[in-house]
């Protein structure tokens, strides 16, 4: 199957970057063979030319390549504006090494000739760390989206809900009839789809962050 119709198909796809062309293979391979999509690429460089950001899926990438080493893009990546889940192997990893990975947020850091199992542990816990970032980031887009059809006075109102306040205090505080801002309350918690004020504090700190 082409790259092309893995993309169509929208199935996550554990890249692989790789300078030795037996690895990248063999590490195909092992993917394919337990119904994993697959693709390889010899360096960053050659990577980055086909990437499309919006694609599932995660990276098994070798520490020691040619141009842009493995650790440096690992890091470029946990920075940028389009983090990916990451496993990092090498023929040699000293505890330094690792340590830097780790913090910069890879799943695992493993040493060659990896144990299959310990690879594909590592790489499912990749593909869901993924998946779970991708839900919420889906999340905060549609309440983004939600808090941009309120009025500036149910913004208002929602900042003063979540802040703890009593619609009499509310009232009091934006000089409405208690009634009306009741009426106002309603019609913000319905837009964004707010059960409860612990709903709507948790929805709260997901915009704020």
């Amino acid at each position: 199957m082409s790259m092309i119709d893995n993309r169509k198909r929208g199935r996550p796809t554990v890249i692989i970057i790789d300078d030795d062309q037996s690895v990248r293979e063999a590490l195909r391979g092992l993917f394919e063979s337990v119904g994993l999509v697959a693709e390889t690429h010899g360096s960053v460089a050659e990577f980055l030319t086909a990437d499309d950001h919006d694609r599932a899926g995660c990276i098994v990438l070798d520490i020691r390549l040619p141009g842009q080493s493995g650790l440096e893009f690992q890091e470029e990546l946990a920075k940028g504006r389009h983090p990916r889940s990451v496993v990092l192997i090498s023929a040699h990893v000293d505890v330094a090494m690792a340590v830097r990975a780790m913090k910069a947020g890879a799943i695992d850091v493993l040493t060659k000739p990896v144990r299959e199992q310990d690879l594909l542990e590592a790489v499912n816990r990749a593909l869901a760390s993924d998946s779970a970032r991708r839900e919420e980031a889906n999340q905060s887009a549609a309440l983004r989206q939600r808090y941009s059809k309120l009025t500036e006075r149910e913004r208002q109102i929602m900042t003063l809900v979540v802040a703890g306040k009593l619609n009499k205090q509310i009232a009091a505080e934006v000089q409405l009839a208690e009634a009306t801002v009741k009426l106002h309350r309603g019609h913000m918690m319905r837009k964004m789809h707010a059960s409860s004020v612990a709903d709507l504090v948790r929805i709260a700190g997901i915009l704020e962050g």
